[in-house]
């Protein structure tokens, strides 16, 4: 797994790792959730692999838009 950026410094992500069609996220509660093309849609995943690269914005995302959206979670 790749630490988040956090760039604004407030984020409750803390780590991700990303695949083709798949990106799993470790927040800092240590929750750790798998979103998958299939749980959270094409799109999404490709926008939180971009906002994870960024570094910005991530959290927010996946409080907005696919909270519950998860394959697994560990």
């Amino acid at each position: 797994m790749f630490y988040y950026k956090n760039l604004s410094g407030n984020s409750g992500v803390r780590r991700y790792v990303s695949d083709a069609t798949s990106i799993t996220v470790e927040f800092s509660t240590g929750s750790v959730y798998k979103y998958t093309y299939i749980s959270a849609g094409r799109h999404n995943i490709e926008q939180m692999k971009q906002l994870a690269e960024n570094g910005f914005g991530l959290n927010s995302f996946i409080m907005r838009n696919v909270r519950n959206n998860y394959a697994s979670k560990f």
